[in-house]
């Protein structure tokens, strides 16, 4: 999606320091953190929303590969506590249409 600053993160076209990064996923800080810490994970295909996902086994590993990647990250830097959001659609905060995780931890 040629619009998408996601996307062109991940093409390079915008440099980012890359926290987390495998064959599906990077993650990234947010550039307008709500918490301590505050990491994007983000799927290198291109999903606007979770609405948008489809009922098969490719989206459903990226989903849970999303969470993992999360979850290998909190650990990584230490974190006792964590919150892991998906925002889903404008009226819930959604920003960029394409899919995202926030970790985010004020420990």
């Amino acid at each position: 999606m040629e619009d998408c600053i996601f996307c062109k993160i991940l093409n390079k076209e915008i440099p980012t320091e890359f926290v987390y990064e495998n064959e599906d996923l990077v993650a990234f800080n947010d550039i307008h953190p709500r918490a301590n810490t505050h990491i994007l994970i983000v799927p290198r295909k291109h999903i606007e929303t979770i609405k948008d996902l489809k009922e098969d086994e490719r989206d459903e590993l990226l989903v849970g590969k999303m969470v993992l990647a999360a979850r290998d990250i909190a650990k990584k830097k230490n974190l006792d506590g964590y919150n892991l959001v998906f925002n889903v659609g404008r009226s819930a905060g959604q920003i960029v249409f394409h899919i995202h995780l926030h970790l985010m931890s004020n420990g």
